[in-house]
């Protein structure tokens, strides 16, 4: 018989990895024997021990004849670690239940496989709802081998980044920009166009206590990027990519002098192109993007059909003005039902602001043409 809440408890586990893990997935364990916990764990950085044998060590008795519960199936192929298969079997361990099946080539069922192979009962896709929403990040990452890419604006109640003088400091509050600063933590990296570092001047770093910076990446066609500006003058501090189609200005060597990184991508259109940049930071091992504008950035991703979240922060303020900006700009669609459709995943109230968490759906004009 399995019970709900030792599964849930190695959900609960695995989260306390937020951030640490890239690109490895979320994972957590408990060992059970007697309707008792003896032993738990989770996989708390990439290249560590992962969480079967985290909580194999941290038990307080022999797991001969236990039950593990296990968030994600465990890995049978010889990695920076040794295969979890082999910890359980030699564990003794009696019955394993699974959560999320592992869609790793590597792995995709051959650790369920050589776990019955020995002889062990096999419990798959037990809670696997909720298994599978802490690694929306790993399973997008490791099947397409490109980064999952969430876009992440405030605006006040009637739609405005900025007012008409361009001030944007400060629409949301310090709650919403304490949980913006733990999306930079969890999020591997951070993407803005040319045009926010030209009006913000930001350091695009995670202002929390033993963050995870995520790595800084600016979209930069002509490389207009002033060499005086804060991206710049701490390129050594945090690392840098800046994605160009070309020196327009002549900035490359000085840019590179100063320790940023310099990828050439152009698209076409001379602009920097989306996909290939994607394309590049998954080979890098970069398995998530949060993307923080501007307006053009926004639509341009939307567009592209290279986002899979959203995230606003609505402030009960109006600016007004019809040339304030918009959080997403570009050219705009047609027609209503061109529209970028959006699923509501979650809502919360942070202090009078309103964050929505949003999954980007295909619109229809996609759908028919399926």
């Amino acid at each position: 018989m399995v019970n709900e809440k030792y599964m849930k408890r190695a959900i609960t586990l695995a989260k306390n990895a937020l951030g640490y893990t890239s690109p490895n997935p979320l994972v957590g364990a408990v060992i059970v024997k007697d309707n008792k916990i003896i032993g738990e764990g989770y996989h708390h950085k990439a290249g560590e021990l992962h969480a079967e044998r985290m909580a194999l060590i941290d038990c307080k008795e022999s797991p001969k004849g236990a039950t593990i519960y296990v968030t994600l199936e465990p890995c049978c192929h010889q990695g920076r670690t040794p295969p979890c298969t082999d910890a359980i079997i030699e564990a003794g361990i009696q019955h394993v239940v699974i959560g999320s099946s592992d869609p790793n080539p590597m792995v995709m069922g051959n650790g369920i496989k050589t776990l019955g192979e020995h002889g062990i009962t096999v419990t798959s896709h037990f809670l696997q709802k909720e298994c599978d929403e802490i690694n929306q990040v790993f399973f997008h990452y490791i099947t397409t081998r490109m980064p999952y890419v969430a876009l992440k604006y405030a605006m006040t109640a009637d739609g405005k980044i900025a007012t008409v003088t361009g001030a944007s400091r400060w629409i949301s509050n310090d709650v919403s920009r304490h949980h913006a600063h733990n999306l930079r933590h969890v999020y591997s990296s951070i993407l803005v166009g040319i045009e926010t570092v030209l009006q913000d001047d930001p350091f695009l770093n995670c202002r929390l206590e033993h963050a995870v910076q995520p790595i800084r990446i600016i979209c930069d066609s002509h490389l207009r990027i002033p060499l005086d500006c804060q991206i710049c003058i701490t390129a050594k501090e945090y690392k840098t990519i800046i994605a160009y189609a070309n020196d327009s200005f002549g900035n490359k060597e000085a840019l590179e002098g100063m320790g940023l990184t310099l990828w050439q991508l152009p698209d076409e259109n001379n602009q920097v192109s989306l996909t290939n940049l994607l394309k590049k930071l998954g080979e890098n091992g970069i398995d998530s993007v949060l993307v923080e504008g501007g307006g053009s950035i926004h639509f341009s991703f939307l567009q592209s059909r290279l986002a899979q979240k959203l995230y606003i922060y609505f402030a009960p303020k109006i600016f007004g003005g019809k040339d304030a900006k918009s959080p997403v700009a570009g050219k705009g669609i047609p027609q209503p039902e061109d529209a970028f459709e959006l699923k509501l995943l979650d809502s919360q109230i942070l202090d009078g602001d309103i964050l929505l968490e949003y999954e980007i759906e295909s619109n229809p004009g996609d759908k028919k043409n399926l």
